[in-house]
């Protein structure tokens, strides 16, 4: 048998975590709480004069035994403990207990387990990094937003506004004109035509000025 696993070697690893009036607590080693070995530790305590109550909870690996002080204390309990521990009679479910856990450690795929987490890890790198992606481009459109209202409200943008806000509203307001005077008798209202051709000849001459400038 593997040094680690002889009776005396489990026994040393029992280690008292509680101890109070009618109460203590004990820390088992891995191979002390496989199902075989653990009935028989649970047993052997509550056969012990004063105890009324033995626990294992193997995933914890803690064992919680209440007893009555007046009818025995905690050397009796840990005394029963270590011979139930190291008894031969237990050899066989202790050997099992053994036998089970090797199997089980054997069964596991550390290597798996790595290459299970590290993938874990890629994935959850990629998911930030399409984050961190996404939110640099609502940055970025942001950005670009705010440049766009920026140059729209410019006073350029603005005075281009409101010309072509006066030239619509005249256009509207002489429409009828136009078409039912203007244009049957150009020459008698020629000076409606001179003052329209000089508005619009001031209009496109500041256009392309506004144009050229950077």
């Amino acid at each position: 048998m593997n040094d680690a696993f002889t009776p005396e070697t489990l026994a040393r690893q029992i280690i008292v975590r509680y101890r109070g009036t009618g109460h203590t607590r004990f820390a088992l080693p891995a191979a002390l709480c496989e199902e075989s070995f653990a009935a028989v530790i649970e047993d052997s305590l509550r056969s012990l004069p004063g105890v009324y109550r033995a626990t294992l909870y193997r995933r914890q690996g803690k064992l919680s035994v209440y007893y009555d002080p007046h009818a025995c204390g905690l050397g009796d309990v840990a005394r029963c403990l270590h011979g139930t521990v190291t008894s031969p009679a237990a050899q066989k479910h202790r050997e099992t207990a053994i036998a089970t856990m090797t199997q089980r450690l054997h069964a596991a795929h550390p290597l798996q387990w790595i290459k299970d987490k590290t993938g874990n890890l890629k994935a959850k790198a990629e998911d930030l990094k399409t984050k961190a992606k996404m939110l640099s481009q609502l940055a970025s459109a942001q950005t670009k937003g705010k440049k766009v209202m920026q140059n729209l409200l410019t006073e350029k943008s603005v005075t281009n506004f409101f010309n072509d806000i006066v030239v619509f509203y005249l256009v509207k307001t002489h429409w009828d004109l136009i078409n039912q005077k203007w244009l049957k008798e150009p020459l008698k209202y020629r000076n409606a035509w001179l003052t329209t051709f000089y508005l619009v000849f001031l209009l496109v001459r500041y256009r392309k000025q506004s144009a050229k400038k950077p």
